[in-house]
């Protein structure tokens, strides 16, 4: 009992010794998790209630294991089953039953719930019911990881799901034989929704199929997850960094679009301005309508907002995506004929070229948090090796003859550095990183990357010109 309470108020941590390959010490770990973790009731659980976008407020889950309140879960994962695909849910309030209709608050699409079970290791038990507190399994749901699924179609309510880092390092990929189109096309669409981190696109400029992730080794364990679970050999292309182009100050746009010649026409102006936001939210891009009266009519902002979301897409110095900005709409005007959606849309888009072309810019990169593990006889040897690659020592520990050093280093420098760490060390050197955060890129950095951009827009013309010619 005393062990609990001093768990529950996070003063004291058991700490359990086993091993899962022998099935040892198994058995007393989960027995440790019942007897002194917390139950679903002891803990206050909150959704977001999003009925209002401008104003979203906390609701408190009830823990009730009774269905007196509406039914509100969350899908935290999916798997490829027997049977199709199997999401796995916690229910956070009410009750699921087999036969419920179900509403996904993300897509606003409804479903219906066939079958429910409860997992054991690989084994299904069919049951009649979830409640509140309860993990269970439901088939036939198509569905993201992290989608809050709710019993009534009115309620607006999201838990607060896991923060989904942003991909830092993109690959080209294509399966090595033509056939397996099929088999590459179902493994990229199982694994996207199986893991928020993991995304591919087809890029128009390249003409290929783009991968993206946290980092080279996410990419390659996907690769061979294509290989051996779909019989799909993939080629990777050579691995390209995230970066993000940012303002360096507020620019303020007033750009009219007006295409008027008789008949129906086009006609929709903006004015505002482009602003940088802190460097704690530099990867996010935000919209925010200060209009006050009709000049802009509240119907054509979520038009304005579309427009200027796309032009983020692809900026001006190195052709990479836009973060850190906020756009704010200040006034505008509008035609009582000729204004409609696709006139405020394009005016949004000639808005921020002219940010592109009045503004100033640089480029964000990745910061890795990287861990290097080595004998201490090494120890100057790694340290020059990351100094070399603009990285930063943030702590070291040293014990028994190995030392441990964590240092944050641009993503952009860390290509090969596995086989330098192994020849540094002698093979005895291992070395981990994840992702910690976009700063601004080193000026040399920068330079070389506006560099290549102009060489191969340059390339891309005369190609052009030379297909005319022909």
């Amino acid at each position: 009992a005393g062990i609990r309470r001093a768990c529950l108020q996070r003063k004291f941590f058991p700490v359990l010794l086993g091993t899962a390959l022998r099935n040892k010490g198994v058995q007393p770990l989960l027995d440790a998790v019942i007897h002194y973790l917390p139950n679903p009731a002891e803990v206050t659980n909150y959704a977001l209630n999003e009925t209002d976008p401008a104003n979203v407020e906390r609701v408190v889950m009830s823990p009730a294991r009774d269905g007196s309140h509406p039914m509100v879960a969350l899908a935290f994962k999916l798997e490829a089953g027997r049977f199709g695909q199997l999401t796995y849910l916690r229910v956070y309030q009410g009750r699921l039953r087999k036969g419920d209709f179900l509403w996904n608050t993300r897509t606003g699409r409804k479903v219906r719930v066939p079958r429910v079970v409860r997992m054991h290791a690989s084994e299904m038990e069919e049951v009649g019911e979830a409640l509140a507190g309860d993990i269970c399994a439901v088939f036939g749901v198509d569905c993201a990881s992290g989608d809050t699924f709710v019993s009534e179609a009115d309620l607006k309510l999201s838990m607060e799901s896991i923060h989904v880092p942003e991909p830092v390092i993109s690959m080209s990929i294509r399966p090595k034989n033509n056939k397996d189109s099929d088999s590459f096309s179902k493994a990229v669409n199982r694994f996207c929704r199986e893991d928020p981190t993991f995304h591919v696109q087809f890029d128009t400029d390249s003409k290929e199929m783009i991968a993206s992730g946290m980092g080279e080794l996410h990419l390659d364990i996907y690769a061979q997850r294509m290989a051996r679970e779909y019989n799909c050999p993939v080629a990777l292309g050579k691995p390209k960094v995230a970066f993000r182009e940012c303002l360096t100050a507020p620019c303020e746009f007033d750009y009219l679009h007006k295409k008027q010649h008789g008949g129906a026409g086009q006609y929709g102006r903006v004015i505002g301005y482009l602003e940088p936001l802190p460097p704690e939210h530099n990867t996010e891009v935000l919209f925010q309508d200060d209009t006050v009266g009709t000049n802009v009519p509240k119907n054509f902002v979520p038009a304005i907002e579309k427009g200027f979301r796309a032009m983020c897409e692809k900026g001006c110095l190195t052709g990479h995506k836009i973060a850190g900005v906020r756009f704010r709409l200040t006034d505008g005007d509008h035609h009582i004929v000729d204004s409609n959606d696709i006139s405020f849309f394009l005016a949004a888009q000639g808005a921020i070229k002219q940010v592109y072309e009045y503004g100033s810019w640089y480029l964000l990169e990745p910061i890795m948090s990287v861990e290097v593990t080595a004998p201490q006889d090494f120890q100057g040897s790694v340290l020059s090796s990351l100094s070399k690659r603009h990285g930063v020592v943030v702590s070291t520990d040293a014990s028994e003859g190995w030392f441990t050093l964590v240092a944050e280093v641009p993503l952009n420098s860390m290509f090969g550095y596995s086989t330098e760490l192994r020849s540094l060390t002698q093979g005895k050197g291992e070395f981990s990183m994840e992702y910690s955060r976009y700063s601004p890129a080193l000026p040399e950095v920068q330079q070389q990357l506006l560099n290549e951009y102009r060489a191969e827009q340059e390339a891309a013309v005369a190609a052009a010109g030379g297909k005319k010619k022909r």
